[in-house]
């Protein structure tokens, strides 16, 4: 898939667990897990936008676009 999901790398960034993001996001761990893991499909706008709240950062810091042709 094209789009991945960066927040391993924000979480470590901020020193967050993501049993600590889904406390305070209101998502259980294995819907967060999932997203983490690059396996979801999709997104809740409002998802996104706690886990940016949450996280101080930019819908553009969690979600990156790599080219297939770049890998």
């Amino acid at each position: 898939m094209a789009i991945r999901v960066n927040l391993d790398l924000l979480l470590v960034q901020r020193g967050l667990s993501l049993t600590e993001l889904a406390e305070r996001v209101g998502i259980t761990i294995p819907n967060l897990s999932i997203l983490k893991t690059n396996k979801a499909r999709a997104v809740r706008f409002s998802t996104l936008e706690a886990i940016c709240r949450e996280l101080d950062c930019q819908p553009g810091d969690v979600l990156e676009y790599r080219s297939h042709k770049a890998r």
